[in-house]
This record gives structure tokens, sequence and C-alpha cells, in this order.
């Protein structure tokens, strides 16, 4: 059991949310629209994108990474370091 299956509609009702956003920008981009208006839906799909992201990120931490420290040994160390790495990839993009 993945540590976000308690919220996992949750999750897909805010990805399916961002999915429209995406195809908003679409038909804005077809549509010819003003530049900062794009950038502006495209400011805020990325912000939504990001906090799913942190919530999938709390529940990793919670569930997936806390079992493993709870058991220990090289299993905990890979999965602070899985986390870690996974965190950096997300401040840096």
């Amino acid at each position: 059991m993945r540590g976000y299956t308690g919220d996992k509609d949750g999750y897909l009702k805010r990805l399916r949310r961002i999915e429209g956003q995406i195809r908003g920008l679409q038909r804005m981009v077809e549509s010819d629209e003003y530049c900062i208006d794009i950038l502006t839906q495209i400011a805020a799909a990325t912000k939504a994108l990001q906090a799913v992201s942190l919530g999938l990120m709390d529940e990793h931490l919670k569930h997936c990474v806390a079992e493993a420290i709870a058991e220990g040994g090289e299993a905990a160390d890979a999965k602070v370091r899985e986390a870690s790495d996974a965190i950096a990839r997300l401040v840096r993009s």
C-alpha cells in the first residue's frame, strides 16, 4: 500500500483539474491570447503541480520513509537517500 492511497481520489481529482488547466493553455495558444495571460495560467498550473508534489512527498515521508526507518538497516538509509534526492529534484524544478 502506498502512502497516498488514503487520499488517492483527492490526488486524482487535483490532477484532472490540472489536466484541464493544461488543455486550457493549449486553447489559449491556439486562440492567440495575450502572452501575459498565458504566462499567468502557466504559473497557476505550475503551483498546482507543486502542491500535488508536496502532498505526495509528505505522504511518502510519513508512510514509506517512516516505515523503513522503523525497520532500520540499509533499507532505511536507501529510503532516506531516495527521499532526499526527490526533494532535491523538486527544489531544482
